[in-house]
């Protein structure tokens, strides 16, 4: 199913003829299925899981395609969630489950690309209007989910132990509700890029606890005390500082979280 460019692509492989784009009836010039970063990165994560790495010919081919689809800022075009962050996030993610050395200079713009639009908050966000104005690239209304992807992009490349981490961890662990979920309104799904957009519901559960999960067990890999994997916060819901995962994590968390 790899595509001759390297990449792969959600359906179908070598659909790929632009001038069918041009046609009246181009149904929101989606009729084609092109590789693209998110979905060549999702297949390197799964190829890696099976013992694929730098070195295989079909990864070193899928490299390829994602260092010629870089963007000169760093990211990456997100083609199935909103949108730049989603990318970054699902490349880097893939690149570390082949193996690829997370200090090449690939890797460490993208890394740089997404230090420079965390916001002063600890968060991320990114509008759907990336998609018609790349110039807005990594901004919009912070939310949990786009917050999450940027963690797991950089704790993919080895910064679990920087301070934009710890920073977008602090921001999740303030903003989560009474009963363990993230407010999110923003749509940060995609249909067709510059046409619909979608609303996941699970997004803002699912890949926060993704991410605390992830941190906790990169962390928690340097200390015998496990506990010690988040540092104390402000708890919202019972007043005073706690670690989120210490000893008596009833009391810290409500009823919702901990189910």
């Amino acid at each position: 199913m790899q595509n001759r460019d390297g990449g792969w692509a959600a359906f179908d492989r070598n659909i790929n003829r632009q001038l069918l784009t041009k046609v009246p009836f181009a149904d929101h010039n989606a009729m084609l299925d092109p590789s693209c970063p998110d979905i060549t990165a999702r297949v390197l994560e799964a190829l890696g899981f099976f013992g694929y790495h730098v070195g295989d010919a079909a990864v070193d081919r899928a490299v390829v395609f994602l260092e010629r689809t870089q963007e000169a800022a760093g990211g990456w075009l997100g083609r199935w969630g909103v949108n730049y962050v989603y990318g970054t996030w699902q490349v880097l993610e893939g690149l570390a489950s082949i193996g690829y050395d997370m200090q090449r200079p690939m890797a460490r713009r993208a890394v740089a690309w997404l230090k420079g639009v965390q916001q002063a908050n600890g968060a991320w966000g990114e509008s759907c209007r990336s998609y018609d104005d790349p110039t807005l690239a990594g901004q919009g209304h912070p939310t949990a989910s786009q917050t999450a992807w940027a963690l797991l992009g950089l704790i993919a490349a080895g910064e679990a132990h920087s301070e934009a981490v710890a920073a977008g961890v602090e921001w999740l662990l303030a903003t989560q509700l009474p009963d363990g979920s993230w407010l999110e309104d923003q749509f940060t799904g995609t249909g067709f890029p510059r046409v619909f957009y979608l609303k996941y519901h699970m997004y803002p559960l699912y890949f926060p606890l993704m991410a605390l999960a992830r941190y906790a067990r990169e962390r928690g890999t340097r200390t015998k005390d496990r506990t010690h994997a988040f540092p104390p916060h402000v708890d919202h819901v019972h007043g005073g500082l706690h670690r989120p995962q210490g000893h008596q994590p009833r009391e810290a968390f409500s009823p919702g979280a901990d189910a």
